[in-house]
């Protein structure tokens, strides 16, 4: 048996293992060297778990450019809008693939009487069959096999085959469309609700400076009521002044909430709203420069849309014309049988599993449906007519558009023209809120005037915020009409 070794600092004594054995010792007092090993192992365990948790509480920055990405990307159903527009490119393959011949071979065993049973109805490749007619009633059963080939192709359609495939490939341009107007959807809804959110935030930072100035106006007026300069009512009005101030905040804070996790729903975020924090807050500040104006609505996904529905009314109109045509196939057949009855009538049950007699053939058939013309021309009406009915639709989405970008480039110098004298309105409205103070703290007005300056302070900050902000959204407006998102993203500074 093997001695137990030990080992020991001071007075410590450690556990061993030997040969796969754990010797369990007592251990007394602590030494240092064990109480310090213990500290650093305590020490590192703290520093990883509040390394862990600052990763985790770690703030996620979001710019205008990751939030249409992210749309794009996250969002499930644009994933499912984009898979129907590459199913419906595989009706283009599907249309060219009728150029492959069609090729069906079948094998048949089958055990039946033989009393004329060529005339039995079969529903498959083959008829079953067990010999020649019989002079008389035989019902006594017999084997039969068969091996059959058809080959069918049609290698000229007379414009048929292209018009599916114009047809086929108008749809998926169509599916295609479909899909990028959705995309351009979701986008401009993220950023309308980006830019508001960047309002909002510019909001929230006027109200807390408001709540600041109600508040040193409230430890004023506490000091002015003590010295008896001003009534003690005042200190009342300022406290609920104060009161509602921090209201307001409230209700605005709660509004910037619930537009962040709608931003978080379009772009597929599952982050809190705190955790998320908006980037491109200096178009609060600044007004964009004028965009490029030569760029007009044709590039609008809405506009591909309508005329991509269009084109495919169009190939189904040409589809339907080319109906009328003739129908030319090609076909070539190989078959053999075995059967239990010989020519003469005798039974022959083994010859019946092997293949004793083999036919072979091949041909062309031209086939043309003369009395369908009536029937042709009515669907061709009626396609006509759906036609028209998509050229006038993209005739007027044409007009829609050009007066969206008309009212999108005056709305946009207009507001321009408006966020230039704001910050005339706000920095008298400061200079004249600071007079007041001074006035007020000397006794010379009111609570009354004092709280009107303040208000219109107020009111301006709000306004001068809104009035840049209308400047960005006249510029969303006009990129959406001419469907270049990209006008207002290059306007946007880098991080």
């Amino acid at each position: 048996m093997n001695r137990l070794p030990r080992k020991s600092f001071g007075r410590c004594i450690f556990k061993i293992t030997i040969n796969s054995s754990v010797f369990t010792i007592l251990s007394c007092r602590p030494c240092l060297i064990c109480r310090q090993f213990t500290c650093m192992r305590l020490l590192l365990f703290f520093i990883g778990i509040t390394w862990i948790t600052l990763l985790q509480a770690q703030p996620k920055s979001l710019s205008i450019r990751e939030t249409l990405s992210l749309v794009e990307t996250q969002q499930p159903q644009l994933r499912a809008s984009k898979e129907r527009s590459i199913a419906a490119g595989y009706n283009t393959s599907l249309a060219h693939n009728t150029l492959v011949p069609d090729l069906t071979a079948g094998y048949q065993a089958g055990y039946a009487t033989y009393n004329n049973i060529t005339g039995m109805s079969y529903p498959g490749l083959m008829e079953p069959i067990t010999g020649p007619p019989s002079t008389s009633n035989v019902y006594d059963p017999v084997p039969g096999t068969a091996l059959a080939a058809l080959l069918r192709w049609e290698p000229i359609t007379f414009g048929q085959r292209q018009a599916a495939i114009e047809k086929a490939s108008a749809q998926y341009k169509l599916a295609t469309s479909e899909y990028n107007d959705a995309v351009f959807r979701q986008q401009y809804t993220a950023l309308t609700i980006y830019i508001d959110l960047v309002y909002l935030k510019k909001l929230l930072t006027s109200l807390q400076a408001n709540t600041d100035r109600t508040n040193q106006a409230l430890q004023q007026s506490l000091v002015l009521a003590k010295e008896g300069l001003r009534p003690g009512i005042d200190t009342a009005q300022f406290e609920a002044s104060l009161a509602q101030s921090e209201m307001d905040y409230l209700n605005m804070q709660r509004t910037y909430q619930l537009q962040l996790i709608e931003l978080t729903r379009l772009t597929g975020l599952s982050l809190p709203p705190e955790e998320i924090i908006l980037t491109d807050t200096s178009i609060a500040t600044k007004t964009p420069l004028l965009p490029d104006s030569s760029r007009t609505f044709t590039d609008n996904p809405l506009y591909h849309f309508y005329q991509a529905k269009r084109d495919v009314s169009a190939s189904a109109l040409r589809e339907k014309e080319r109906s009328w045509r003739p129908h030319l196939d090609l076909w070539a057949n190989a078959y053999a049988r075995g059967s239990g009855v010989t020519s003469t009538g005798a039974i022959d049950k083994s010859a019946g599993w092997s293949l004793t007699r083999d036919n072979y053939g091949a041909g062309v058939q031209l086939s043309f449906p003369i009395l369908q013309f009536s029937q042709v021309n009515i669907i061709k009406k009626q396609y006509r007519s759906f036609l028209r009915a998509d050229e006038e639709q993209l005739a007027q989405v044409s007009l829609d558009l050009s007066k969206q970008v008309e009212t999108a480039r005056y709305a946009y110098r207009q507001n321009l023209l408006i966020a230039g004298h704001a910050p005339t309105v706000t920095r008298t409205q400061q200079s004249a809120y600071s007079g007041l103070q001074l006035s007020y703290h000397s006794g010379l007005i009111d609570y009354t005037r004092l709280t009107q300056a303040q208000y219109d302070l107020l009111k301006a900050e709000i306004a001068q915020a809104g009035a840049t902000i209308q400047v960005w959204r006249s510029l969303l407006d006009m990129a959406v009409a001419t469907g270049h998102l990209s006008l207002f993203t290059e306007q946007i500074q880098q991080p």
